[in-house]
């Protein structure tokens, strides 16, 4: 993360503006954060990351991606939200436009430095640690660290939901990709051919877990995003599905 050369003391004000919201929803309008920069310039250093989806390049995510502050990351129940950020009041570092970007990381806390100079994940800040291009895209690369305002916005996503299948019999870790509308999945459940619907609980991050075993059964998946909508994608996977694969099935409208 790169340190700006800005008057700090205003970035702490405008967030400190914003403590008491919590993730809004798509039409609760714009609310004052701030953001900086992390992973090069290629972006290379946001692969992986706390929500789980690895290369960010394959899943299709790539650079229009954020790490969020504790009060903006939920424990992880905000991985797959979509915010859309525009850089603001501050002519002569900002650029015209907004960008529409996906949280994807965890930006952790410094509690050795204060909120307004370094510590700008500290709780309850709202903060995005962007990719660096994207970055570069609302901000000049000098500025470090910027004042935004920012809104929840649907999520759009080419192809249907993936599920990639982890672990082994009896401790199946499905990682849930690809989710459009809210983004961000509040349950899943799984139903095999042989089975009724089973709820998994979340592991970590967007990695949902079920200890049955489903070996050799086609499986169904139900997801059910934070505004309430839920999709079915039935059989996505066949009798004959291994671990380590990934399938594709229905997407949020």
């Amino acid at each position: 993360m790169f340190m700006g050369k800005m008057s700090l003391l205003g970035f702490f004000l405008l967030g400190f503006a914003a403590m008491a919201c919590s993730v809004h929803g798509y039409d609760a309008g714009w609310v004052n954060a701030h953001a900086t920069f992390y992973g090069g310039s290629d972006a290379s250093g946001t692969m992986g990351g706390a929500c789980g989806y690895g290369n960010l390049y394959s899943q299709g995510y790539g650079t229009n991606t954020a790490a969020l502050s504790t009060a903006l990351f939920n424990n992880g129940l905000s991985c797959g939200a979509c915010f859309e950020i525009k850089c603001q009041s501050d002519g002569a570092w900002c650029l015209p436009g907004a960008i529409v970007v996906t949280a994807t990381n965890f930006c952790p806390p410094n509690n050795a430095l204060p909120n307004n100079a370094g510590g700008w994940c500290n709780p309850p800040l709202h903060h995005f640690d962007l990719s660096q291009p994207i970055f570069q895209q609302i901000a000049h690369y000098k500025a470090g660290v910027v004042p935004v305002s920012y809104r929840r916005v649907p999520c759009k996503r080419r192809g249907g939901i993936r599920f990639t299948i982890n672990g082994h019999s009896y401790f199946n870790l499905v990682l849930v990709t690809n989710v459009g509308g809210a983004g961000d999945v509040r349950s899943v459940a799984v139903k095999g051919s042989r089975t009724k619907w089973q709820p998994m609980s979340r592991n970590w991050g967007q990695n949902w877990q079920s200890n049955n075993l489903l070996n050799g059964q086609a499986l169904s998946f139900k997801v059910t995003a934070s505004d309430g909508q839920t999709v079915v994608s039935n059989n996505v996977a066949p009798a004959s599905w291994s671990f380590g694969q990934t399938f594709s099935g229905r997407q949020f409208r």
